[in-house]
Formats: C-alpha cells, structure tokens, sequence
C-alpha cells in the first residue's frame, strides 16, 4: 500500500473516515445476524470479519503504535481478523472465517465503536506526527473502501446459494432503453506517461509513472452487453474451442460454464440474480460476473480483443469520474450495472495486461508493502470501477487485479482493435 505525499489535512481526513464508516454501516443495515455470517467459498469473507477487519487494520497500524496506553478490547482480536499480513503476526484460516461465531455481532459493533472513537481523540490531539496520521488514516478509508466491494460482492455469492433467492437491496424497474450499436474510437498511441505521479491518494503499485510505446488502437465507447453476449452464447461461443485458450477452455469445461454467473433460464427468458433479487437480464446493461477467460474468448469471437491496462488509462483518463458507483456516506447507488455507455462504474473491465510491478516499482518497507507487491504473479489487471466501487476510490490510474478463473467480483470487458 501506499501514503500519499501530499496527504489531506488532519481534518478532511477525520471528515474521509466518518465518512467511510457511515457508508460501511449503511451496507450491513438492511442484514439479519445470520447474513454476516456467509462465507460460501475461500475467496469470500463473511460480513462480520469485513467490518472486524477494517477495524482492526486502523487499531493495528495506527492506535497501536500512536496512542500511548491504547487497549484492545480483546487482545485475541488480532488473530482473528488479521487477513494475511505475516509481519503482524499469526492469523485464523481464510476459508475458516465463517465458524466464527464469537465474537458475535453486537461485540463487533462494539469493537468498531471503540476504535472509532479512540482513533478521533488520537485526531484531535494537536500532535506533531498530525500529517503522518491523517496519510495512515487516508489509507486505511482506501483499504475500507475496497472492503464495501468485497462485503457486497461477497454477500451476493452467499446469498445466491439460499433457493428463496433473497433480496438484499428493494427491486427498481430499469429505465427502457434501446439498443446502442458498439462503436469505437481512435487513438494514435506514440510515447506516452501511464501512472500515478502527481498529488493525492494512490497505491503503490499505480505508480511509478513512466513511459510506455502504444501503437495506433480503437477502443470501444461501451462495455460488451448482455445482448452482445447472449449472441455469443446463442452462436456456440462457450462450446467453441477456436475463440478460447486452452487453459481457459479446460476450466470451462470443468466448472461447466455455458453463461454468466448468477444467469439461468425460463420459458426462454434469461434471467439473473442479484443484490436487488432475481431479475430480468437487461439486454442494454453491460454484461457482469464473467472471467478473464469468457472475456478473451468473446474478444476474439467477435474479431476484437482485450486493451492493455495502458491503452485503458490513456483513453480515458481525461473523462471525468462520474457513472454508476457506489454513492456517499449513507448512499449506496445501484448495485448493479446500468444500461448507457459510461466509462466509469458498471463493471470492472478485465486488460489483456498482467498485474505486474512497473519499472522502478519498490514495495514500502513493514507489513504495510505487503498488500500488492506480494500478489505480483498470474493475476490480470482490471480497470475502471463498477457499481460496487465507491466513487471516493476511483481515480484513472487505480488497477484492481483477480485470477483469470474469478467470476463473482463485477467483472464485465471492454473491446478493442489494432489499427
């Protein structure tokens, strides 16, 4: 992880983490104490280590060693919710985190309380080390902020395992829409600067900045739709072995993959479930939950591909931050992908580009640079933000990564061409 070097002042950064926690609180709101409890497969946590977690991340790297005389509420805490920093010491098993009941939710709540307010008397304390604790504080709003996705994201994959299908967010009608033909624009490529490099919030791994050579590409003014992709899958595209590598194509076979997840279908309609319930799928909305391998192999069914992280930066990072994500505070947007022809939010767009470190990459020293560096390996960069990503967060250079095999995030895909 990374520390601005031009942090906010003590006071927007106290404003940031109140901020941040309210809409955390907002997310948990509508669930019951069984809810928090889902873990439905390793890579998910329940909603109760999420908000135990986050918590303890402030308590671990900033009460601890700031706040002189700082107790714990319990000690034992910090094994549990350790998610896999190994310079701060032992942790619970990951794919254990579901069996633990106690500390129940009402403790958590409380945990989350004590920290929260022990964390606005250390703000308040007129310190000299005031700039260094508003950049931990900063970072640890961030590193919430990716665990609001995660919570939701983590949730709908348990909740979609329960037969009622149940409902986490009231249904909305989606606005009419028609169909908007997939177009493309042209970008000259040459010697271009990709990273972060100037003031504000980055991670690490988004920078250094330096330069990258483009050639000449189109790149798609939508994401690739739920109409598109259906024409995919009515035209054989998951059978097909021409369109998929053979990695890919395997896993395919083996999980038994013939549409998106969370799609089905009745009486010839396709339908989906969602954090809003079971739904319709909306033909112009962009295509969600599918992986790195469903996105190349319909890349290269319909004569495209995939653009590298670097071509998704310089093409749009002129447009200004604004589309389908999640709201403010108490505000929690969408929930799921919009019909229209946004940049940001939506769904994160898999990159044909490996999360790798960039040239003159270093990751900070402490338990802190373990966050990216030590991920650097088989994973695919995504970019551009989804429903779920808070807008607080969104930035041009920011890159998220997952495993090319991962579907339950809101992954969707973006088209382009070489000239």
């Amino acid at each position: 992880m990374n520390v601005s070097p031009a942090p906010l002042p003590l006071r927007d950064a106290l404003m940031l983490f109140e901020r941040t926690r309210m809409r955390t609180d907002a997310l948990v709101a509508p669930l019951t104490p069984e809810d928090t409890m889902l873990q439905s497969m390793e890579d998910a946590s329940p909603a109760k280590w999420h908000l135990a977690h986050t918590t303890w991340f402030f308590e671990e790297f900033i009460l601890k060693p700031r706040q002189p005389g700082y107790v714990s509420p319990d000690n034992r805490f910090a094994f549990l919710f350790n998610s896999y920093y190994t310079q701060a010491g032992p942790r619970h098993a990951r794919d254990r985190r579901g069996l633990v009941s106690r500390p129940g939710g009402e403790a958590v709540r409380a945990y989350r309380a004590h920290v929260e307010d022990a964390l606005a008397t250390l703000m308040s304390a007129g310190r000299d080390d005031g700039d260094e604790i508003a950049a931990l504080v900063e970072l640890g709003c961030h590193h919430e902020m990716q665990h609001q996705e995660l919570l939701v994201t983590d949730l709908l994959h348990g909740l979609s395992f329960n037969p009622l299908l149940p409902v986490y967010k009231d249904p909305e009608p989606l606005p009419v829409t028609t169909e908007v033909t997939q177009s493309y624009t042209r970008h000259q490529g040459g010697l271009v600067d990709i990273g972060h490099g100037g003031p504000g919030f980055a991670y690490d791994c988004e920078g250094p900045r330096h330069k990258i050579f483009l050639r000449a590409y189109d790149i798609g003014t939508r994401p690739v739709t739920n109409r598109d992709w259906i024409a995919f899958m009515e035209d054989g595209g998951y059978a097909d072995p021409r369109h998929w590598l053979m990695e890919g194509h395997d896993v395919a076979l083996r999980e038994g993959w013939e549409h998106p997840l969370y799609w089905w279908q009745t009486d010839g309609e396709w339908w989906t479930y969602t954090l809003r319930g079971p739904q319709p799928v909306a033909l112009e909305a962009p295509v969600v939950h599918v992986s790195y391998y469903e996105a190349d192999a319909f890349a290269r069914w319909a004569g495209a591909r995939l653009p590298t992280e670097a071509e998704h930066e310089v093409a749009f990072r002129d447009h200004a931050i604004s589309g389908n994500l999640m709201g403010d505070a108490g505000a929690t947007g969408a929930l799921r992908p919009l019909p229209g022809d946004g940049v940001w939010g939506d769904v994160w767009e898999w990159t044909a580009s490996d999360f790798a470190p960039y040239p003159g990459f270093q990751a900070p020293e402490g338990a802190l640079g373990e966050y990216n560096g030590k991920f650097m390996v088989n994973q695919r960069v995504l970019r551009g933000g989804s429903c779920a990503t808070p807008r607080d967060q969104m930035r041009p250079t920011y890159r998220t990564f997952f495993y090319p095999h991962q579907r339950w995030q809101m992954m969707g895909l973006r088209l382009a061409k070489d000239v």
